[in-house]
Parts: structure tokens; sequence; C-alpha cells
């Protein structure tokens, strides 16, 4: 009895064409899908040009002014999304990120009133400054017990801690703004170098940081491993608890940061300064690239997500229509993302990295 012929590309070792294609059109797809924030930021821009030469005969991209104020409009969204991705990276989410903002810029303000008599300007900014990023982290803790020990489901948990922070805040404010007479703390806020905002250099330094802290640490790959497959994550030694907890403290003192450039940029503290940030930082992971399943995003693809919608904001204002398709240009790019991180996942189980 003879046995079948053995195709020639099996004896040979060679892979069929039709499944090397396959092959490579799937790795194109990953690579666009990978890139989507990126290819989303570049389109907008090109869009935005293009109306611009038409529509003013002037340029959009070009011009330094347009660039700077796209930054700065980045800022504080940029902040909150970094610790956010944090946090989705690892499954969960952080909705008190808005209001633990608004905490902290309310308490940067009146710290820094405090302050200023007996310790000058610089003193009074540096310690305030660290007074409110530290306060911001208190509700963090409260989050990462919450999340951690109890097992409170994150949206719920992060969800009480918003409304929580949100009544400290007002009840700190007075229900108003709380003004701050610091003449460093308001060149913090406005001023720069070379031309260059302050505030801008701090978020670019704080992002590498973040960055590095995501990619390069073992708290980094262990953010990755518990957001996708948290029982495999217990199983190889990793202490989930402990992880969650430190995760959660660092979220709230992203917020906190985030509340005191904000706070420097307006000479004031206002409660309600994140409030309408919180969405913008869930989006900005989002279109960056990062699962609502946990395990993959990176702080590049959140950093390109963040600009996505500073440029939809910016740019429709420039453009003179009416800010309320803002709201819907975010969503419709929202919308898109998490279908292509849909089809994403059906082609790779896999994380992305930094």
């Amino acid at each position: 009895m003879t046995s079948p012929p053995i195709p020639h590309h099996a004896a040979t070792g060679h892979v069929a064409p039709q499944a090397d294609h396959a092959d490579k059109a799937r790795t194109l797809l990953q690579r666009i899908a990978d890139l989507r924030a990126w290819l989303f930021l570049a389109f907008l821009i090109l869009g935005f040009e293009l109306w611009s030469r038409i529509s003013f005969g002037g340029t959009f991209l070009f011009n330094p002014f347009n660039i700077q104020s796209i930054a700065v409009f980045a800022v504080a969204p940029l902040l909150l999304a970094t610790g956010q991705t944090f946090v989705i990276i690892s499954g969960g989410i952080d909705l008190s990120m808005g209001f633990i903002m608004g905490l902290a810029a309310v308490v940067a303000a009146h710290v820094i009133n405090w302050a200023t008599p007996g310790m000058g300007f610089g003193l009074a900014v540096l310690f305030g400054s660290v007074v409110a990023v530290l306060v911001a982290a208190i509700p963090g803790i409260v989050n990462g017990m919450l999340v951690a020990l109890l097992k409170v489901p994150p949206f719920i948990g992060t969800l009480g801690m918003f409304g929580v922070a949100r009544g400290v805040a007002f009840l700190l404010a007075g229900g108003t703004t709380v003004p701050v007479k610091n003449e460093v703390f308001s060149a913090l806020g406005n001023g720069k170098i070379y031309g260059v905002p302050y505030i801008i250099l701090v978020t670019a330094v704080f992002v590498l940081i973040m960055r590095y802290l995501l990619g390069q640490t073992k708290f980094g790959q262990h953010n990755y491993a518990i957001g996708a497959n948290a029982q495999a994550a217990r199983r190889a030694g990793i202490n989930i608890k402990w992880h969650l907890l430190r995760l959660y403290i660092l979220s709230g003192m992203c917020a906190g940061l985030a509340g005191v450039l904000y706070a420097a940029r307006f000479s004031a503290g206002a409660a309600q300064a994140g409030e309408p940030l919180l969405l913008d930082s869930v989006a900005a992971v989002v279109i960056g690239g990062a699962s609502l399943f946990g395990g993959s995003g990176t702080i590049l693809g959140t950093v390109a997500g963040a600009f996505v919608i500073a440029v939809i904001q910016y740019g429709l204002v420039f453009i003179n229509v009416a800010p309320f398709w803002q709201f819907i240009s975010v969503g419709v790019v929202i919308i898109i993302s998490v279908l292509i991180d849909q089809a994403q996942r059906r082609f790779s189980g896999g994380r992305q990295s930094e």
C-alpha cells in the first residue's frame, strides 16, 4: 500500500502562497490597528490644514500659535489619561480622577495662599504643590483598598469616590473658585522658556517618566500581566493586592499634578476643574489603543489619543464650527477605536508593549 503524495510545500518546508499572503495581510492590519491613534491624528491635521488653506488662505499646522494652543489644551487631559492608562491596562477604570483633580487644585490654591507670606513666593509654590499631590493620593489609597482588599468593582468603587471627592472639593472651595495671589505660581502656569510654556515642559518630563515606569520596570510588566490574566499573574507570584493599591495611588497623584497645573494656569483653584476632562481621559486611552478589557496599551498611544482630542477641540473652534460638534466628533472616534479593538482581539490575543 503506497502512502499519499506529500505536497511540495510540506515536503520542502515552505508555506503555501495563500497562507503566506494571509499572514502578511493579518500583520498589516495588526500594524494599522496599533497605529490607529497616530493615523487619526494625521488625518485630522491634514483635514484642518486643507480647510484652513482653502477657506482662509493660511496654514493650520505650521502656525506656532496653533501648535502651542493645542499642546496647552492637551496638558490636563493627558496627565489624567496617563494615570488612567495604567488603570485600564490592569483591567480597571478610575472614574474619580476628574474631581480628585479639582480637589488638588483647591488644596494647592489654599495652601499656597496660606504659605506665601511666611515662606515667600517660590517655597510656597513648592510646598503647596507637594501638599496638593499628597492629598490627591488619599482618594487613591481609598480606591485601592476598595478594589484590592474589599473586592469592590473598580467602576462602583471609583464612582463612589467621585462623589466624595466632589463634595470635599466644593466644601473646601466654599462653592466658588479660590484665587491664588502668587507671582511664581502664575508664571509656572503662563510663563515660557524659549517660547515653550512651562506647563508643557513639566508634562513632557512627567510623561517620559511614566512611559519608562510602564515599559521598563517590573511594576509596568506586572500591570500588563494582571490585565491580561489575573489568575495567571497570581500563580506567577505577583502580589495583585499590593500592586492595585499602588496603582490607584499613582492614578490619584497623576490627577493631583493635573490639578496643580490647572490652578497655576488660571491662577485659581476650582472644584469642578476636572469634571469635563474625565471622559476625555478615558477617550484618550481608548483612542490610543488600550483595550477596556485590560492587558494592552501604551503611554505613547495615550499621548496620540490626547492630541487627537485636543486637535478636534481646537480645530473645530479654529474653523468656526459650533463647539457641540466636539462631543459628536470625539464620540465617533471612540466608537471607531472600540470597533478596531474588537477586530484586533479576534486576530491576536497578545498584548502591546512599550
